[in-house]
């Protein structure tokens, strides 16, 4: 890749990304910087594709300067790799691939813009973000900061945004004594939910409802339940639970979303077939993904579950072609950077950017790998540079020509500031 070796110096520690330079030299005045950054607004994408296609991110990932004990964070350790460890010019992770950028911390905030920028300019319409609601338990409140981070960047870059409530937090937070009372907390989650990004004007709605999606669910499992935890809202959310589970929320639920699984007697294309084919009232989101190897075993976390060969691009052409050619009006790509089970569409040492041309392709996006590749430059020089005002006022620009789909500028500032 053009701008790999250049990647490469981000993941490796400080001592190599500060060889680059940046800065001036001496005590010699410096003179006055004059440029100004003219804000752009973020212009869509132009794509054949109608669907609404939205890929599944996990704010989880915590570095040493980011994570509350100073330790890398239990995403990228599982329960024996060491991430200081370099080897071969990688950083030791639990996952079968590396990040082309190396592990990051989700609420970075070079890291964010990277993300999104990816994401817009892949074709994708916006992101659905795994959430642990507001509990003090376990990792939740890093989580929460985390999550906080990528949304205040999704409006600037023009990317919708939605969340995945992981309603099982409140079991945790209950059993870990965090909370007394699991429905008080769950109309807490939904009371929050609707002061701080129901109103968003970026937020996904559908059918006039702000979209709300629950990994399971896991906890509350009654009509009566879910409508108890809604109670609260004036405007019901077009809340949609995971695939074969909507009889657990009764007429709470909207619809339903497809995931990855497999077991012994079918493959996971039979249950993409059986989602897609069943007749179902309610809104049904479609699901396309690269593949599936997790490092749970090799991480010493548990005896790990089923392996989906990724085939180069091969399972996310066939998982993406189903779910395109299915009725359906909503696709979840799963995931962006679920690096412990081997689902991560962003670029990777292992698959570039193949993942996300592939999209291009599909989508019939008006964008190329030349595009990301600016993208990854942008983040290099962000790294590169990070201590140098002057330049990152110019690279600040360059984010806006990016947004706003100005690329011949965006290359020009790029090659100035290099």
């Amino acid at each position: 890749m053009k701008y790999l070796k250049l990647l490469a110096l981000a993941a490796l520690p400080l001592l190599f990304i500060h060889c680059g330079g940046g800065g001036d030299d001496g005590d010699e005045p410096k003179p006055e910087d004059t440029f100004k950054v003219k804000v752009l607004l973020p212009i869509k994408v132009a794509k054949t594709e109608e669907k609404k296609i939205y890929v599944h991110l996990m704010p989880w990932f915590e570095s040493k300067e980011t994570s509350v004990d100073g330790k890398w964070g239990q995403h990228w350790t599982m329960a024996n790799r060491n991430p200081d460890v370099i080897e071969g010019g990688r950083r030791q992770i639990a996952s079968h691939y590396y990040p082309l950028i190396g592990p990051y911390a989700s609420s970075d905030k070079f890291v964010v813009e990277y993300q999104a920028l990816l994401m817009k300019l892949a074709g994708i319409d916006g992101v659905v973000i795994d959430w642990y609601g507001t509990t003090s338990a376990r990792d939740y409140p890093q989580n929460a900061i985390n999550t906080e981070a990528f949304i205040a960047q999704t409006a600037k870059t023009g990317l919708e945004f939605a969340l995945v409530y992981e309603d099982q937090s409140v079991k945790h937070a209950f059993n870990d004594k965090k909370i007394t009372d699991k429905l008080a907390q769950g109309r807490a989650d939904m009371a929050y939910l609707k002061s701080n990004h129901f109103s968003r004007s970026n937020y996904t709605f559908i059918d006039g409802k702000p979209l709300l999606m629950a990994f399971g669910p896991q906890e509350f499992q009654t009509e009566d339940a879910w409508s108890n935890v809604f109670s609260g809202l004036t405007t019901k959310p077009k809340f949609l639970t995971l695939w074969g589970e909507s009889g657990e929320a009764g007429v709470n639920a909207g619809g339903e979303f497809a995931w990855i699984y497999q077991n012994e007697s079918s493959s996971h294309t039979s249950f993409l077939d059986n989602f897609y084919n069943n007749e179902y009232e309610g809104l049904k989101m479609g699901s396309a993904y690269p593949g599936f190897k997790d490092y749970y075993q090799q991480g010493g976390w548990d005896n790990g579950y089923f392996l989906i060969n990724h085939n180069g691009t091969g399972t996310l052409e066939a998982t993406l072609n189903k779910a395109l050619a299915a009725e359906v009006s909503h696709i979840q790509l799963a995931t962006w950077n679920d690096y412990g089970e081997g689902t991560m569409i962003e670029p990777t040492v292992e698959f570039g950017y193949s993942l996300l041309t592939l999209l291009q392709s599909k989508l019939g996006s008006a964008t190329s790998q030349e595009h990301l590749e600016m993208v990854a430059k942008l983040y290099a020089l962000r790294v590169r540079f990070k201590d140098d005002k002057a330049k990152q006022k110019r690279l600040d620009q360059v984010f806006y020509y990016l947004v706003a789909l100005q690329f011949a500028d965006a290359k020009t500032l790029l090659d100035e500031v290099d």
